[in-house]
């Protein structure tokens, strides 16, 4: 019976402790929640945000304070330590919004830490005091420890959570919100209070580029991606000037070096040279090209990071995830409702004060003051008697008259009421009904008042807010394309091993860790595999090489034998796409089958071969000739065509043939700055051996070959085309100091590739404004504005002589702001003037 007393008892022991940790743990995870990671909708605020704010404006007389001391006030409200509070201030005023500074605060692009509380100071902001602070509107509550009251929300006026950000980590939830641009902000919010569409991205102060393309609004499920601007100084220099949100400048240094330890990139040495704006300088190894490093420094370091946002809030105690428009939206609209609120107070206040004023012209303009001069019993009878002396005058008041208003005006000094001057009551009454017609006005117009107030804040607070992140679409870079080769592949044919530790063995080529090795076999099998130490792909390796996915111009030429039947195919084709691991049989399948002649081919070239019959075999021609290019490139599943049914003593090479491609065409998608074979953005042409034009804006032309890993600036170039040395170029350009158009005609006669020359006249403020490789170009120019414009044509041929691309070129016309050039545009019939 005690054994069964004393289970009981343990289990109801059990049961207790269970049910108290899951209580304590919930009102544990709920407390995290909503008293320190995550910020309410109202203010954007996070609890220790909203006591430190609160404590300096308590502090607040216009003069800085120490830190030490602001943290000090502040742990009257906030119960969580100093450190918590230090932390929490110095992230805020960091961000430059609410609090301003003095002293060293540290660097969020350097990951440098302020300075100890003791040396630095703050004070808040004319922009926190204007939209962060109204006691009439305050919710207030007690602070922890009972004392003093402290806000529940502070009564902000704009959607701060947007514009600072936020990250935090709660019990079983976290938030990150993204900064966004101050100025955005603003004229998102008019637009939702218009009823309008708005769009809005994220701006960091570490400026960089950003793509947005799956911000998702901000929701779960979003990603951004940040790069930093990498420039080229020259051919053996790099320039990094800005850093990735949420990455430090010795955090970029250091994936630079280890991304060089691991031979991901080749580069010589990364020199930080950081002083008051960010400046890394990278030395490229010998003969590595720019761009290459460039796209290898975005894959395989912190040039460039995803960001993963999670917007989530407190709304009506309990959390809740949302995207930035709709928390956008409930800013504007709680902005609104406060404005409002702030206007009703106003409005009474200004109410008021219209009804005293009226009270006391009228106690003194009917001489009402005298009852005080009167013999009354009690004092109380002096405030009846008064009271009933306004009896014929209340209808002249909006609301009924009270004792405290009597007693108000009996307090007035007897001097004040001998030097009244009622003509002052009549001006102060009408200043008043002015300023309630006012408040009522806009309060009939909310929207234009809510709309004028943040217009309001875009004029006072937006100088030097403007965007400093540029939005951009990135490309894809495949990291196997950039991978330096840093290691290499060898191959043992008979016992079928490929790998990067068969030094002893023959060579293959040199590779990155991430590239794919293609096999073939006698038996003619094909496969793909991953470079490894060591790898079994199949005994009697007659090729391999490093595979090229989505490569089409690789034709591989084959004569194989199939063993069933006895006859001999030859086929052509490409290998694009495969699995890797994965065995392919290129014959007809027979066990037997083997491959008499094999060869890789890069641009598709079709050789001659000899083909030598046994000489025991009936055939009345013992030997001939095949010509590969009379073969059709299909699949590698295609069986091929008949050579011959009798056996075949030898295949041999005999000549080498051409290409059977033709040239390769080549496209340039403006949007990325890339060359490509995918027909992405305009036409180039077709390219065998040619060299591609690039004219920039700055008046310098340069000629580049076809490699497709190169990338360029779009918004610098006004021309990029397929190069004909015999082609004439046309350039209008800008000659700033003596305010003219020049207009000059030149043919190409440099051949260094990658080398920029100027053909403009040198000076600041010069630039190119219209230049064409047509043969007869014809200008159309457009002056004036409204109804004074003009247009006229210049056939620019007739005007100048072919010249050197050095000379000055000759004068067009006058410069002026209003003078816009094209080529070859149909001007409108009327006011059209032919000049030349």
């Amino acid at each position: 019976m005690a054994k069964d007393i004393s289970k009981e008892l343990d289990l109801s022991n059990e049961k207790g402790v269970q049910g108290q940790y899951k209580n304590w743990f919930l009102d544990y995870a709920s407390y995290v929640i909503l008293e320190r990671a995550v910020p309410a909708v109202e203010d954007g605020l996070k609890p220790v945000q909203r006591r430190i704010l609160h404590a300096m404006k308590e502090m607040d007389d216009g003069r800085f304070n120490k830190v030490a001391n602001i943290i000090g006030q502040s742990m009257q409200y906030h119960p969580h330590g100093d450190a918590s509070i230090g932390d929490a201030l110095v992230n805020m005023g960091q961000k430059d919004l609410l609090i301003e500074t003095q002293g060293n605060w540290g660097d969020v692009r350097t990951g440098d830490d302020a300075a100890a509380p003791r040396y630095i100071e703050a004070r808040l902001s004319k922009f926190a005091l204007e939209v962060a602070f109204n006691a009439k509107t305050t919710e207030w509550q007690l602070s922890y420890d009972g004392r003093k009251q402290e806000p529940v929300t502070l009564p902000v006026k704009f959607p701060l959570v947007l514009a600072q950000g936020v990250d935090g980590i709660a019990v079983g939830l976290s938030t990150k919100i993204l900064p966004h641009n101050f100025n955005e902000l603003c004229e998102a919010s008019i637009k939702h209070l218009r009823g309008k569409r708005f769009e809005l991205f994220p701006d960091f102060l570490t400026r960089g580029m950003v793509d947005v393309a799956n911000y998702n609004e901000g929701k779960r499920g979003g990603k951004i991606r940040v790069r930093c601007h990498i420039e080229e100084m020259d051919k053996k220099t790099l320039a990094i000037r800005d850093v990735p949100y949420g990455v430090t400048v010795s955090q970029l240094c250091d994936s630079i070096t280890k991304a060089n330890d691991q031979g991901k990139i080749k580069i010589k040495k990364v020199t930080d040279v950081t002083a008051k704006e960010v400046e890394i300088q990278i030395e490229l190894a010998a003969g590595i090209s720019p761009d290459i490093t460039i796209d290898a420094l975005y894959a395989f370091t912190d040039c460039e990071v995803s960001i993963s946002p999670n917007a989530c809030v407190i709304v009506q105690q309990k959390p809740r995830f949302v995207g930035v428009h709709e928390l956008l939206s409930i800013s504007a609209d709680n902005t609104k409702k406060l404005l409002q609120r702030e206007l009703e107070i106003k409005l009474g206040e200004l109410e008021d004060k219209w009804h005293y004023t009226s009270l006391e012209k009228i106690f003194f303009e009917e001489k009402i003051y005298k009852e005080l001069e009167q013999k009354h019993e009690t004092w109380d009878k002096v405030i009846e008697a008064i009271d009933k002396a306004f009896g014929p005058f209340k209808k002249r008041l909006k609301r009924a008259i009270e004792k405290e208003d009597i007693l108000k005006l009996t307090e007035k000094p007897v001097r004040r009421i001998y030097r009244l001057d009622i003509n002052e009551l009549n001006e102060q009454i009408k200043g008043i009904e002015a300023d309630i017609q006012q408040v009522q006005f806009d309060l009939e117009h909310l929207t234009d008042y809510a709309v004028a107030y943040f217009e309001n804040l875009i004029k006072k607070f937006g100088k030097g807010r403007e965007r400093r992140t540029e939005i951009k679409q990135f490309d894809i870079i495949q990291a196997r394309q950039v991978a330096i080769a840093n290691t290499k592949v060898y191959m043992n044919r008979e016992e079928g091993f490929v790998g990067t530790s068969l030094k002893k063995d023959e060579f293959i080529s040199d590779c990155s860790e991430l590239d794919d090795v293609i096999v073939f076999t006698k038996r003619g099998i094909m496969k793909v595999v991953r470079v490894g130490e060591k790898v079994f792909v199949g005994k009697d390796i007659i090729y391999a090489s490093i595979f090229n996915k989505n490569d089409d111009r690789t034709t591989y030429n084959m004569i194989y034998l199939d063993a069933a039947t006895g006859i001999s195919y030859a086929k052509r084709f490409n290998v694009t796409g495969i699995t890797r691991d994965k065995e392919y049989d290129l014959t007809k399948g027979s066990d037997k089958s083997k491959i008499h002649y094999f060869s890789a081919n890069p641009n598709g070239e079709a050789e001659v071969v000899r083909i030598v019959l046994s000489p025991t075999c009936s055939a009345r021609i013992k030997e001939s000739e095949f010509y590969f290019e009379e073969q059709d490139i299909k699949g590698r599943s295609s069986m091929g065509n008949q050579v011959t049914k009798y056996p075949v003593k030898s295949i041999r090479f005999k000549e080498a043939g051409r290409s059977t491609l033709g040239g390769r065409k080549l496209w340039f998608d403006d949007k990325f700055g890339r060359l490509n074979t995918e027909e992405k953005g305009s036409f180039l042409g077709t390219f065998e051996d040619e060299r591609i034009l690039v004219i920039y804006t700055d008046g310098s032309y340069e000629l580049t070959d076809t490699e497709i890993t190169q990338r360029f600036e779009t918004d610098k170039i006004l021309l990029i085309e397929k190069y004909d040395p015999t082609k004439i170029i046309t350039a209008v350009y800008l000659d700033n100091k003596n305010q003219q158009f020049n207009i000059k005609r030149f043919k190409i006669e440099t051949t260094t590739l990658h080398n920029k020359y100027y053909f403009v006249k040198e000076g600041e403020g010069n630039r190119l404004e219209q230049v064409s490789t047509h043969e007869e170009p014809i200008l159309v120019v457009q002056t004036g504005r409204g109804a004074q414009v003009r247009y006229a044509k210049f056939k620019t041929a007739k005007m100048v002589e072919v010249m050197g691309w050095k000379a000055i070129g000759a004068k067009l016309m006058d410069f002026s702001k209003t003078i816009e050039m094209e080529w070859e545009k149909p001007a409108p019939e009327a006011n059209q003037t032919e000049l030349f």
